[in-house]
């Protein structure tokens, strides 16, 4: 059987390892409670910083891990380079559904698919009038990140 001076040692024993745990300067078991408690909230919002900084730094990391996309308007269409020192499954896929979502029609490509990508197309349709090159741009590198995510996930 534990006695009562046992429970007391030990309880006292538990209250100095968290006053040093927490750096607390108190002396009295509510005060040592309370700024174990802030010292806890304190952890949260680190542990929080630092997952938005994982995440800041995921993103940056897939974004330069992107193709390399430029489109240029020609008279009757675009111009359409994307270069990549990768190649993902599905990728010119996407990327030709995206055309299809415009409404561009492939008029002449080249592309290689092995181990790096590369891929030059012309693009025209009726509907190139209402749409620019920043607007070709954005829908195939959302395209490419779609694709380069369902890669990732298979």
């Amino acid at each position: 059987m534990v006695s009562r001076e046992h429970k007391r040692a030990a309880f006292h024993e538990k209250l100095q390892l968290l006053r040093s745990i927490t750096h607390s300067h108190a002396l009295n078991k509510t005060s040592i409670v309370m700024d174990a408690s802030k010292y806890i909230e304190e952890l949260k919002k680190k542990v929080d910083k630092l997952n938005r900084e994982i995440a800041c730094t995921q993103n940056r990391i897939d974004d330069n891990t992107l193709p390399m996309v430029t489109v240029e308007a020609l008279q009757k269409g675009f111009l359409i380079n994307i270069s990549s020192g990768k190649s993902y499954p599905g990728l010119l896929v996407s990327i030709l559904e995206a055309f299809e979502k415009l409404g561009l029609s492939v008029v002449q490509a080249r592309a290689t698919c092995s181990d790096t990508f590369r891929l030059e197309a012309v693009g025209g349709d009726i509907q190139v009038a209402r749409m620019d090159a920043q607007m070709v741009k954005q829908a195939v590198l959302q395209a490419i990140k779609t694709g380069t995510k369902s890669s990732d996930q298979e």
